[in-house]
């Protein structure tokens, strides 16, 4: 499928994720205007204060966005609320700063002639200073704007949608179509955000202090009072005609999240739409939020309340127990655990189990004769690994996994899901971690070693709950069961295969499958 193929076919989903972008960017630049302008003004006023204002905006400046994205998931949640505060933080450097400037860089005179006239502080902060230093304010706004475009992007990672979720799906499943569906409309969507803007300091500069003929200008100003009028007023219908996130005033509403790998976007998407198709239930979709400790986050502070999780990634990553791999010894201290400790509901296991596995080339694995994970030990400090950030630092991944084989790495590198396994494909690394049902396996047509110590702990995906949730609607046990009982490890396979190499969404790949099995109607 070639690009413009890709276009037509997901059109409805970018649009909508481009008005998503547009009016999450719109109301964080708008906050950060609101905050950022009294705060230049007041510290152009009180010197005292300007050194500590301008210091703590530098520093947020200098965070990470994705470290300022996990600080706030435990104090605000995931979905919206964060990612705007986020790229408000982001936003109030450059607008706080030019605001100062403007009206420090004023002439003396001219304020000295202002309060001559007999004008108050206050008339001569609104009348005098504040229309002067404009186009100065106006270009820190056009900055941050610009900016924002870029930064809300992230917003993808905690749920709150946006075009960054096309880039984001695509990075994943080594779609570059899907990368072109979400980075080119965000560029556009730049562009756009900086020419509007342009035009509003050119309007709130003074004519004088333009160049030109005056005759001319004045037409020009005309133009563009028409252009930013139509922008504003089909910028103003979007708002009106939609919501920034779909609150529904159903009281049977369920939040459904999912991890932001392919084969979580599926269970997310066939959990809701069975509980759609069985009940009466609002299923609200918050798919595709990062990790296991997002997710977790999220059921904890209620912004969700259901997601699929995995039995050993529960047993050590989240309780923190050494790994194990008696499966059913795991599943009953995750089910006990999750229950006292934070109140959730563990239901019936599935059937496929995707544990952990190292996959390389075919090629290499015919030249060294690997089939196990120990026939890596001979040859393992020649090596260059890929693992994932999760994998990386867990006592179920690399770590453990080391202890217990007896053998070190010649060289690790920690890379993104997706981008390992065309790391591996170019040469660049020869052993990566992965998923036992990763479509990207069969994609790549990969080997994946047998855990011959078995070392891995079962990761059978198990349906948790929150307590209060499953209380309210007791139905969605029967269900989810009988869903556990279909998904087998070649069933998921397959399934991820469809996403990640023919390219189909993970919404139509899991209504498809449910079709299919009579499982809705």
């Amino acid at each position: 499928m070639n690009f413009w193929n890709y276009i037509i076919s997901n059109y409805p989903q970018i649009f909508s994720l481009l008005i998503e972008h547009l009016k999450l960017t719109a109301i964080s630049v708008g906050l950060a205007i609101l905050i950022g302008v009294p705060l230049g003004i007041f510290i152009s006023y009180a010197a005292k204060a300007s050194k500590p204002v301008l210091s703590v905006a530098n520093v947020i400046q200098a965070i990470p966005s994705m470290a300022l994205l996990g600080f706030m998931i435990p104090l605000l949640g995931i979905g919206i609320l964060p990612a705007i505060v986020a790229v408000v933080l982001y936003s109030l450097l450059p607008i706080i700063k030019n605001t100062y400037t403007g009206i420090e860089n004023i002439n003396p005179q001219t304020l000295e002639a202002a309060k001559g006239i007999g004008l108050t502080p206050f008339q001569v902060l609104t009348k005098v200073q504040i229309p002067l230093a404009l186009p100065v304010i106006m270009a820190g706004v056009r900055i941050a704007s610009v900016t924002a475009v870029g930064l809300m992007t992230m917003a993808a990672f905690i749920g709150a949608g946006g075009l960054g979720y096309l880039v984001f799906s695509g990075i994943r499943t080594v779609n570059n179509n899907q990368i072109l569906a979400g980075a080119i409309p965000a560029c556009l969507l730049a562009l756009m955000v900086d020419f509007l803007i342009g035009l509003v300091e050119k309007l709130v500069t003074p004519v004088s202090l333009q160049k030109g003929d005056v005759s001319v200008k004045e037409k020009k100003r005309k133009w563009q009072k028409a252009t930013l009028g139509a922008a504003s007023g089909l910028i103003a219908v979007v708002f009106l005609f939609t919501s920034v996130g779909s609150v529904s005033g159903d009281t049977r509403t369920l939040s459904v999240g999912s991890k932001d790998f392919t084969e979580q976007e599926i269970l997310g998407n066939m959990v809701a739409d069975l509980i759609e198709d069985r009940t009466d239930i609002i299923v609200n979709r918050k798919l595709s939020l990062g990790g296991s400790q997002v997710c977790f986050s999220a059921m904890k502070t209620g912004d969700i309340d259901l997601y699929i999780d995995y039995s050993g990634t529960s047993y050590t990553d989240i309780l923190k127990h050494p790994p194990i791999s008696d499966m059913e010894q795991v599943y009953q201290t995750v089910k006990k655990e999750y229950k006292e400790q934070f109140d959730l509901e563990v239901l019936k296991q599935m059937s496929f189990n995707n544990t952990f596995t190292l996959a390389v080339t075919q090629e290499m694995a015919e030249e060294y004769n690997l089939n196990k994970i120990s026939d890596l030990i001979p040859i393992a400090k020649t090596l260059t690994s890929g693992t994932t950030f999760e994998f990386s630092n867990r006592e179920d991944g690399m770590p453990g996994l080391l202890k217990t084989y007896g053998f070190q790495m010649g060289n690790s590198l920690t890379l993104d899901a997706a981008p390992r396994y065309t790391a591996l494909e170019n040469g660049e690394i020869n052993i990566i971690d992965a998923f036992a049902t990763d479509g990207l396996l069969k994609k790549f047509n990969l080997k994946t070693l047998e855990d011959d110590k078995e070392f891995f702990p079962p990761y059978y995906a198990i349906p948790v709950v929150r307590a209060e949730a499953l209380e309210k609607y007791p139905e969605i046990t029967g269900i989810l069961e009988e869903l556990a009982s279909v998904l087998t490890n070649d069933v998921m396979i397959e399934l991820n295969y469809k996403v990640d190499e023919l390219q189909q969404s993970p919404a139509d790949v899991s209504k498809d499958f449910l079709k299919e099995n009579g499982l809705i109607s």
